[in-house]
């Protein structure tokens, strides 16, 4: 489907905008991510020209955008228990379990939390990050438990993922870290890329993306702290590479602190606690919360 735009004073936007910003503002159905993947894919051009979302708009320029047709999901729905928090026509929020994966990657094709969504919503979902991640607008890891957002409607996601990227969106987790933090409270501020020397790996470079996390101590615990953390961005693995960066990594967490003692967990000690959001639809201040799952309290318990 081919969209052609015109930057003319009919365009509420400043002239000068980044270009992936300004189609992003003129065709709200789609979020900016995902009309950079477009332009990546060389699926927009300015005055017949291949594009690069880094350039600006100016006055008379014409833009042709081709959306791609959706691509039908052939992801196998599957009747899987979810535990649904909030559910609207617009929204599903889950408290996802520790060892669930969000989306099918190689080696997860069944058992995913969008295969119990396309079961669970009967495949209405969005289709804007694609046929393997539809509705996912934000993951959590595999071996971490707690809130997810879904979507259903691409006009939705959009509008979901710019409260994200503009950080008006409020996402709160707990984490039980090896050692004692000194500070009550703090602000890790450390860009995080792919780390050089182990590609599974993230870590704090000089060339990654700017990443900033806010955390305050609930308790201090027997060689441990167990705190809260507050995502300013949204990186991969972020807290977990955070809390290594200042030597505290997450107890239990296989890859940023492997040999320590992990007392029986199968993975880090790390819950997405709350979600606070504007409903995209009623305007409304949506405040969600799951409780500390049994794993989470039952290594309070030991290093109470």
């Amino acid at each position: 489907m081919l969209k052609i735009l015109t930057v003319d004073a009919s365009c509420e936007i400043e002239e000068g905008s980044r270009l992936d910003y300004f189609i992003s503002q003129q065709l709200s159905a789609f979020s900016r991510s995902y009309i950079k993947k477009l332009i990546t894919e060389g699926r927009v051009s300015i005055d017949g020209t291949p594009a690069k979302a880094s350039e600006k708009v100016r006055q008379g320029m014409q833009i042709e955008v081709d959306v791609p047709p959706a691509v039908t999901m052939d992801i196998e729905p599957e009747q899987i228990t979810l535990d649904v928090v909030y559910e609207d026509d617009w929204l599903i929020v889950i408290n996802k379990p520790q060892g669930m994966v969000v989306h099918p990657a190689a080696g997860h094709h069944r058992g995913t939390l969008v295969n119990a969504l396309l079961h669970h919503c009967e495949g209405r979902l969005s289709d804007l990050n694609g046929v393997i991640r539809p509705g996912i607008i934000h993951r959590i890891d595999k071996d971490t438990s707690g809130l997810l957002l879904v979507v259903k409607d691409n006009q939705v996601h959009a509008a979901m993922a710019e409260q994200i990227r503009s950080h008006t969106m409020t996402r709160l987790y707990q984490a039980v870290v090896y050692g004692m933090i000194e500070a009550e409270e703090g602000i890790i501020e450390a860009p995080v890329g792919r780390d050089p020397r182990h590609r599974q790996r993230m870590a704090v470079v000089a060339s990654g993306k700017p990443a900033v996390t806010r955390f305050k101590v609930l308790k201090r615990l027997h060689d441990a702290t167990y705190i809260e953390a507050r995502l300013e961005s949204g990186r991969t693995h972020q807290i977990r590479v955070h809390c290594k960066y200042i030597k505290h990594p997450v107890i239990g967490d296989p890859l940023y602190a492997p040999g320590r003692k992990t007392y029986n967990l199968s993975g880090q000690a790390l819950h997405a606690g709350m979600l606070v959001f504007e409903h995209p639809v009623e305007k409304r201040q949506m405040t969600l919360t799951a409780p500390l799952p049994s794993y989470f309290t039952d290594l309070l318990g030991q290093l109470e």
